[in-house]
């Protein structure tokens, strides 16, 4: 089926769905905020088996588009300037944590890992650095203890890498900062010793297992981890909105979609237990995440709600109490005003659904 026609339907299939609700206080919401989200933003919704609402804001002003233009040149690409659609495709930083957790968690339903495994049992390195009691639950949780770099740091660290190995070499020597299971520190450093384990334990490349284990059966045709030397499992995933949605209405089906199990029940629950308890001390979490906790790859928020959101202002979220699933896909930096942002949409989003 062409792309373009594949879109259209889909559209005309929404917009059946969205005439259910009313949206109206949502579609102002992101009139009114989308210059400071990078001028363009798009929300999709998912409840009952279907996506029942999806809208765009292209509010892109000459600087933005002035950017956006520079950064196409220095990356040898035409600028997008475009409306988003439900098939946009790009980076999605963090919201990359709640994939990468979800792939390792099928090892575990599998009984080829255990969250209590310590990864000095397969990464040796690190246990010569005094790391290796560190378990595969730590890592989903940003309880190593490790001290790691500031994030846009570490991404900018990582193109000096040429193998998974090399990575956790460097890892293994940075400095520890607490005791693990104590010392909650967002980062990129426990993901990507995960994600090393799950190939050392396989044999495969940590992209491989993603598609095989993710993408393939929930049909996400658009997200992979890029074409780089070494996967990032923290911060790496390129997606659309159609794919993360897709991701999304799984976990909020307690791990499965179309009669396809990704996940057990089990694995989906111990996602969304917040690790964060009285005795771990915060040494790093980002303004935004405001007054979250934290599970395995994804945010607690309250309320029986998850989410995953990135450094370039994507929000995954999924609410358990109201049974239902939203993903908002932007692209821009600066982080101030986020955390209330993300908590104003949840509730117009919650209103509208209730009827409100």
């Amino acid at each position: 089926m062409p792309k373009i026609f594949t879109i259209a339907l889909l559209l005309l299939i929404c917009g059946r769905a969205n005439a259910q609700y009313d949206f109206k206080k949502v579609d102002t919401w992101l009139a009114d905020n989308a210059s400071e989200m990078g001028g363009r933003t798009i929300l999709m919704v998912y409840k009952n088996g279907q996506v029942v609402y999806t809208h765009a804001v292209n509010q892109l002003s000459a600087r933005q588009k002035m950017v956006n233009k520079f950064i196409a040149r220095r990356q040898g690409k035409n600028a997008d300037l475009d409306d988003y659609t439900p098939a946009t495709r790009q980076p999605v930083a963090s919201c990359s944590k709640w994939y990468s957790a979800a792939l390792v968690m099928t090892f575990v339903d599998q009984g080829q890992l255990k969250l209590t495994d310590t990864v000095g049992k397969y990464l040796p390195v690190l246990t010569q650095h005094g790391k290796g009691n560190i378990t595969i639950g730590q890592c989903l949780s940003h309880l190593t203890g490790i001290k790691a770099p500031p994030l846009k740091e570490n991404l900018s660290e990582m193109k000096a890498f040429n193998t998974m190995d090399e990575v956790i070499e460097n890892i293994a020597a940075m400095p520890m900062e607490g005791e693990p299971g104590k010392t909650f520190h967002y980062s990129n450093v426990g993901m990507q010793i995960a994600g090393s384990v799950l190939e050392k334990i396989s044999g495969k490349s940590f992209e491989t297992l993603f598609a095989e284990r993710i993408t393939q059966p929930l049909h996400m045709t658009n997200t992979d981890f890029g074409k780089g030397k070494i996967a990032q499992p923290a911060a790496g995933a390129f997606s659309t909105p159609d794919d993360y949605l897709k991701f999304l209405a799984m976990i909020l089906n307690k791990g499965t979609l179309n009669n396809t199990r990704i996940l057990s029940e089990n694995s989906v629950a111990l996602m969304q237990v917040n690790r964060q308890t009285k005795d771990v001390k915060i040494a790093y979490a980002p303004e935004e995440a405001g007054d979250f906790g934290y599970g395995y790859g994804e945010w607690t928020l309250g309320n029986n709600t998850v989410s995953s959101p990135g450094l370039f202002g994507s929000f995954p979220w999924v609410s358990n109490d109201k049974q239902y699933a939203g993903f908002m896909m932007t692209l821009y930096i600066k982080t101030t005003g986020r955390h209330e942002r993300y908590v104003t949409l949840m509730k117009l989003v919650d209103d509208a659904l209730a009827g409100k």
